[in-house]
């Protein structure tokens, strides 16, 4: 089942849906929060199906936002597939490499892309995003992450790089967090569907051309390994969403331009949905 929100930015209602009928959740919850999750709202929400306590609601024409409310960290993982390292000059780091963006760069998987005012540099990542399910601090070993875990989504880690990098003074948050830098969707799938995320192809196209092509399979350091190291130092919340790094084809390599306005990207994971979105550039 898919879980996902539609409707206008700070209205959406929470809906699941099996790619056919779409039901209305809000008997059960106001939100894809992680209230909702971490008090088995994922397992209740399928069932309430099963027993046809729900009502349909007919969502056409409706706009779809990211498919959690806005979580109260956005955590990121950088250079996590090794040909990434490479293409940003980097060798494959010994442990994760971690930064934050701010949640209120969530925007959903068709709305615009905003580049920044002077920006020449902003990129396109395509990303498996993991959603925390329950309270994760401390946790004893990898095997015991994926219990933390509620489900995967598709992110969009847009990034300005000459803030990032040139002008970041050691920040990468610095070019990351600019508003709509962070579109998400088009559903959550609960991890009891997708098991680990691994072996998952994704990629991204810019105008139909394509960019990246990979597979989750090829992380440095897969889901698991990531919500346990992330725990010993973090406590992550039910909500938080961890974008888990992106494979090699982006502008930042020099191998293709950097994007304009009027540009459209696009890009999808197996199982997960595709987004697509527009760049258009910031008015003040």
């Amino acid at each position: 089942m898919r879980f996902m929100r539609l409707g206008e930015p700070g209205a959406e209602i929470p809906v699941v849906t099996d790619g056919e009928t779409t039901w209305d959740l809000r008997p059960l919850t106001a939100d894809l929060d992680g209230a909702f999750f971490v008090s088995g709202g994922l397992e209740r929400a399928e069932s309430a199906v099963a027993a046809g306590e729900l009502p349909v609601l007919d969502g056409t024409g409706m706009r779809v936002g990211a498919p959690i409310a806005r979580p109260s960290a956005v955590i990121c993982i950088g250079m996590n597939y090794a040909a990434h390292a490479r293409e940003s000059g980097s060798e494959p780091p010994k442990d994760i490499v971690v930064f934050y963006k701010h949640p209120n760069t969530v925007v959903g998987p068709f709305d615009d892309i905003l580049i920044p005012p002077g920006s020449v540099k902003t990129d396109w990542e395509v990303e498996l995003a993991a959603v925390i399910g329950k309270r994760a601090r401390y946790l004893a070993s990898p095997a015991d992450a994926l219990a933390h875990i509620a489900g995967f989504t598709i992110a969009n880690d847009v990034s300005e790089r000459e803030y990032q990098i040139e002008r970041s003074g050691g920040q990468w948050s610095k070019g990351k967090s600019f508003e709509t830098f962070n579109p998400v969707g088009p559903w959550l799938l609960p991890a009891a569907e997708i098991g680990d995320g691994s072996g998952l192809r994704l990629w991204s196209t810019v105008n139909g051309e394509s960019r990246q092509d990979s597979t989750t399979s090829d992380l440095i350091f897969n889901v698991a390994e990531i919500v346990y190291r992330l725990s010993q130092f973090t406590v992550l919340e039910p909500g938080d969403l961890i974008n888990t790094g992106t494979p090699e084809g982006v502008a930042l390599s020099g191998r293709f331009p950097y994007l304009e306005s009027g540009d459209v990207v696009e890009l999808g994971i197996d199982r997960l949905g595709e987004q697509r979105a527009t760049m258009r550039a910031a008015v003040n």
